[in-house]
């Protein structure tokens, strides 16, 4: 018997960078999975949609799916757009059986690529001394959304000795800008960013922009393809696959 299919369900994008982000890292859980049948899909503004990744699956003979949301926290899309997408899908297919499993979160252990790709950044800005962090995200209007943001926005303080801030590209204050200049009025200079964003995008690109007007003195790439976050989606998918095993 074959395992459940394994759709990894992105928010999509306009911008093509996201995109093939998306495509990048979906190559790095087929890397370490390769017995798998490893599907990306988007739930807007980008290709494939979700439906027409579930209709070729079915085609091929796929009657069990789990769906992974690449979603960072647990706001509007996760709640309602993800199951309802499932659900719809169920529904045009009778007989296929679907598990939507925990989002991608923010596990204390993605603080690792955000130091790498921090590091990244201060190395090409040439930046060698910080007194301040700033952990950037998209931003809801749920604020239990946010205040996971600031929960690991605390943690990562922790682990460098450093006063940090979340700040948001949108729905919830402080932006990226205000975050920086709030740090400078207290003395500091030496201010670097975190993108806390799963993919490059309008967004991302706003908060850098934002920070660096403000006075930051790097600002890293989001998180992207890395082995850490594939490992994290092959997690999610181990759990969803039992949920699916009749019991």
């Amino acid at each position: 018997m074959a395992a459940p299919a394994l759709v990894a369900l992105a928010h999509g994008s306009r911008d093509p960078r996201s995109a093939k982000t998306i495509t990048a890292l979906v190559a790095e859980v087929r890397a370490l999975r390769p017995d798998l049948r490893i599907e990306r899909a988007f739930l807007d503004l980008a290709t494939p949609s979700f439906q027409t990744v579930v209709d070729r699956l079915v085609r091929a003979g796929h009657d069990e799916i789990v769906v992974v949301p690449l979603l960072l926290t647990r706001a509007f899309h996760a709640r309602i757009d993800v199951p309802g997408a499932v659900a719809a899908a169920v529904e045009r297919h009778p007989g296929l059986q679907a598990r939507v499993t925990d989002i991608l979160g923010l596990e204390t252990r993605f603080l690792e690529v955000l130091d790498l790709r921090l590091r990244t950044a201060l190395k090409q800005a040439r930046v060698r001394e910080l007194d301040a962090l700033v952990l950037a995200a998209a931003g809801s209007t749920d604020p239990l959304a946010n205040q996971a943001v600031a929960r690991l926005a605390r943690v990562w303080g922790g682990h460098h000795r450093l006063p940090v801030t979340a700040a948001f590209a949108s729905s919830a204050p402080p932006a990226t800008g205000e975050a920086v200049r709030a740090f400078r009025r207290e003395g500091r200079r030496h201010i670097a960013v975190a993108s806390l964003f799963l993919a490059p995008g309008r967004l991302p690109d706003r908060a850098a922009e934002l920070a660096l007007e403000a006075g930051a003195v790097a600002v890293s790439e989001p998180l992207g393809a890395h082995p850490e976050l594939a490992r994290t989606i092959l997690a999610r998918y181990a759990v969803g696959a039992v949920e699916l095993v009749p019991v």
